[in-house]
């Protein structure tokens, strides 16, 4: 068990699971570590993308056993025609030639990616050696948003104090509209209910309740408004989702500042998921967070999908990919 309380209770639910989780980087130690750690604890069925004979040695000078593991090398493997064929269907409407698809099949991100699309798999984490464009271009491209009338957006978790937060969107979306910042927030309570907690959304803002005045309070305002439409929508109204804005974060997240600020708020003071207006104030704040204030973070998650694929930072260890790799089981429930 890792020193998480938060990820430990993550991990005991994605154990009664039996998800199959690629991991694209057989070639990072962190990542070899991480899958044995996995598949030693029944978290998730894990297939490695690399060097078979490789990591079969490296597994092997560590008194690890491969049970629970898969070990796929894209250039070999059976499969790879049947997925450069898939991608091809799929992309070459936008001007994928079949040369162009045999050559992206065996890189690993897009191989692991055709995987679940396939249904060979059930999600994929990836990151650690590669860019979030790396990791986030062949999941759009292949697996797609789940609701067209939606996009795809990302997920972190922060954990503070033994207490997770769930911060949208730090990472994909640049300056969303408020449609789309309405639907980040939908989207986010649905990530947040596959982890087992109870959605209480903060739309944030440099303003509470109309204090402040300017663009981004107005569009953080018709969010709220259009988000309220959705949740009372016959799809969610039954689910137990609170949300309000707009909202400061000391009014989302402290009772005493909320009484003063939001006194009639069922969310303010209480706030655990946290939309930001865009994702300068969202990747500088989780970063903040986690620099400054010691806390844990795991992501960015997309959200969204028609499965997860999840990005690691460059800079993790090995427990945080067993995190997220527990998390990424979560999220592909249906």
């Amino acid at each position: 068990m890792l020193e998480s309380q938060y990820i430990n209770g993550i991990i005991a639910k994605a154990q009664q699971l039996g998800k199959t989780i690629v991991l694209p980087e057989g070639e990072d130690e962190r990542v070899l570590k991480a899958a044995h750690i996995c598949a030693e604890e029944k978290i998730a069925k894990i297939i490695i993308l690399g060097n078979t004979e490789e990591i079969k040695s490296y597994f092997s000078k560590q008194g690890w056993g491969l049970e629970n593991i898969e070990i796929i090398n894209p250039a070999q493997s059976p499969k790879l025609n049947e997925y450069a064929e898939l991608l091809y269907n799929l992309r070459k409407e936008k001007g994928l030639t079949k040369e162009e698809a045999d050559k992206l099949a065996l890189n690993a991100n897009y191989f692991g990616t055709l995987m679940i699309k396939s249904g060979h798999a059930d999600g994929m984490v990836s990151g650690a050696n590669h860019s979030t464009a790396d990791t986030v271009r062949p999941a759009l491209q292949i697996i797609k948003s789940a609701r067209k009338d939606r996009g795809v957006s990302s997920l972190f978790i922060l954990v503070c104090n033994g207490k997770p937060y769930y911060l949208s969107d730090c990472a994909i979306n640049i300056n969303p509209n408020a449609k789309e910042l309405a639907d980040i927030a939908i989207e986010s309570a649905e990530t947040v209910i596959k982890f087992g907690d109870k959605p209480q959304i903060a739309m944030l803002s440099y303003s509470t309740y109309g204090s402040g005045k300017g663009e981004s309070v107005s569009k953080v305002k018709e969010a709220t408004a259009l988000a309220k439409t959705i949740l009372s929508s016959e799809e969610y109204k039954n689910l137990d989702i609170k949300l309000d804005g707009e909202l400061q974060a000391d009014a989302a997240l402290d009772g005493v500042v909320a009484k003063k600020k939001a006194p009639a708020s069922d969310v303010a003071g209480h706030a655990n998921t946290l939309i930001f207006p865009n994702i300068d104030a969202g990747n500088i704040g989780c970063k903040l967070l986690q620099r400054l204030g010691g806390a844990e973070l795991y992501g960015p998650m997309l959200q969204g999908l028609n499965a997860p694929v999840n990005d690691l930072s460059r800079g993790c260890f090995a427990e945080d990919i067993v995190g997220l790799i527990a998390l990424t089981a979560l999220q592909s429930i249906h």
